[in-house]
């Protein structure tokens, strides 16, 4: 699906409105015959009760029957298949907007959106639901409004006060209810984010669940998501009370006016203005009027429901994207220059990769190895940084953002494991050669070997039933059977014992032999095996050779690595 540029809330509505309007229309008519059949069903009776007391003839009265008989069937039907393709086109709609949210946050170029996770998913499905709602409550307010319609002309036909007290009464209503509606909006807005705030914080929550009981933090935690839970309970209630008294005066003004209409229509037959068979008919549409005045009256609320959720996911689909990709490709060579970059903890950064060298980086601090991951990964906006990151011979800010992820791959530190099976996380997109080759490098086949399934071992969300070490070791599988031009590593073996650690930095130079591969580390097995090692300290490169090299003439890098 193409995306939707949108900045407001106001827009994804009229959005929604606009792609879906001939289902609209087809359901309006068909809601709209729905409320009409309603609204005949009170007219025959009275017109069938004055047949019958002016000693009508039998066979009018037989036809009166069956236009009864056919505005029942118009009733059944017209409801059955008005609400069928509405709500084929609410749950069509909805699922779009899903889409494009989630389509949102798996662009390459990330969006300036304080949002956690938590949060984007209840926008992604709650929101989205209640902003495809639009697509019935439109219909539905039409459809109730030519019942009221309706109502009011017939009755005004038997007599004209009957008709303006049905009209004026309904705009009295609506005045009122008006008001409430907007109270509503506001208070589920705050609502939404509430709950999206709590489902973040048991997102996190969970995510860090091991850590957490690890130092007996997991009670702590749990008391401050209690704190968030609370707080969305409270507003929760709140959106709840506005709403039972809003459908409580609904229901009274309705009822209100369909009593005044039934007495007034009683007064003038004992006047002898009406008939009783005008009588029963405006009996009948009084009582009937109460059901579509309800509907009528409720629609703002969902309206403005429906806009608090839309405003909801402006958030995301209208935030700006955090850097302007360039039109270049990279060059044919697949060296890596990193030339007087300073961010955060980084100081005039300097250094450069020859294509199919390994290389590794010792950063003293865990801090810049993670800043110059994030600016070598592009999550960090290049113009946000002084100096410049060249991928090819090309700078990274000229490049498109598609050809930096395919030429350069950063494997980041937290191995991010996702349900599934363990082929499905080692080659996601199911396009490597190197899936055999991946999982042996990274030694993963003991893993493999565990289960009978092999690769077809089904893993849980965040890979709950690996180990730490399996989990890295399966992110470094998926890293390597991408096989990118460039690949760069941080932590990848801090999880595994020395013999393991062994093997894969031996494994790992066997497999990228001819390509770029730069390994973010302290780890002796890893910075041994590379041709050459940078030393980073206080964010700046202060030395660099091969290890044994290191080892014998700078005594601070026998501190920080040595183990």
């Amino acid at each position: 699906m193409t995306n939707t540029e949108v900045r407001t809330g106001k827009e994804i509505l009229r959005v929604a409105l606009r792609r879906n309007r001939g289902a609209m229309a087809a359901g309006t008519l068909l809601m709209g015959s729905y409320q009409a059949a309603e609204t005949a069903v009170p007219i025959l009776l009275g017109v069938i009760v004055e047949y019958a007391l002016r000693g009508g003839q039998l066979s009018s009265l037989g036809l009166a029957l069956l236009a009864l008989g056919l505005v029942m069937a118009t009733v059944s039907y017209s409801w059955r298949f008005g609400m069928r393709i509405l709500q084929k086109a609410n749950t069509t709609e909805a699922h779009r907007w899903r889409v494009e949210v989630a389509d949102r946050g798996l662009q390459p170029v990330a969006r300036e959106v304080d949002l956690k996770s938590g949060e984007v998913l209840t926008i992604a499905t709650e929101d989205a639901d209640q902003t495809a709602d639009i697509i019935e409550v439109v219909p539905l307010l039409i459809s109730s409004l030519v019942s009221v319609v309706i109502t009011g002309v017939v009755l005004a036909v038997i007599s004209v006060p009957l008709g303006v007290l049905v009209f004026v009464g309904t705009a009295a209503i609506l005045s009122v209810l008006s008001v409430m509606s907007r109270r509503i909006g506001t208070n589920t807005q705050v609502q939404q984010a509430k709950v999206a705030r709590a489902g973040a914080k048991v997102s996190d929550l969970i995510a860090g669940l091991r850590p957490l009981h690890g130092f007996g933090g997991s009670y702590a935690a749990f008391q401050a998501y209690r704190r968030v839970s609370t707080e969305a309970k409270k507003q929760s209630i709140v959106v709840a009370r506005v709403n039972g008294v809003y459908a409580g005066l609904a229901l009274a003004l309705n009822s209100l006016l369909a009593a005044a209409v039934t007495l007034w229509a009683g007064l003038l037959t004992f006047q002898g203005e009406i008939t009783i068979g005008q009588l029963v008919m405006a009996v009948g549409l009084a009582q009937f009027l109460i059901e579509p005045l309800k509907l009528f009256s409720e629609m703002p609320k969902y309206v403005m429901i429906a806009r608090a959720s839309a405003e909801r996911m402006a958030l995301i689909l209208a935030a700006p994207a955090l850097m302007t990709p360039g039109v270049e490709e990279p060059g044919p060579e697949s060296g890596l220059e990193v030339a007087g970059v300073t961010h955060g903890t980084l100081r005039d950064l300097t250094f450069s990769v020859l294509p199919g060298e390994f290389v590794a980086i010792a950063a003293y601090q865990p801090q810049a190895a993670a800043e110059l991951a994030s600016v070598l990964s592009v999550d960090v906006p290049p113009a946000s940084y002084e100096g410049v990151v060249r991928v090819g011979k090309q700078e990274v800010a000229s490049l498109t953002i598609d050809s930096v992820r395919t030429h350069l791959l950063v494997n980041p530190s937290h191995h991010e494991v996702f349900a599934g099976t363990l082929r499905e996380n080692v080659d996601p997109a199911g396009s490597s050669t190197l899936v055999d080759e991946a999982v042996s490098a990274a030694m993963l086949t003991d893993v493999v070997a565990l289960h009978s399934d092999g690769l077809d071992y089904a893993v849980r969300d965040r890979g709950a039933n690996l180990s730490g070490g399996q989990r890295q070791r399966l992110s470094l599988a998926r890293a390597l059977a991408a096989n990118p031009e460039i690949l760069v590593l941080h932590d990848p073996t801090t999880a595994v014992d020395a013999v393991t650690e062994q093997l894969i930095a031996r494994n790992l130079t066997e497999l990228r032999r001819g390509r770029t591969t730069i390994v973010i580390t302290s780890s002796p097995a890893l910075l041994d095996v590379a041709d050459r090692v940078i030393v980073l300290d206080g964010g700046a490169v202060t030395s660099e050779g091969t290890h044994r090299e290191l080892l014998g003439r700078d005594s601070s890098y026998q501190l920080a690595v040595a183990r």
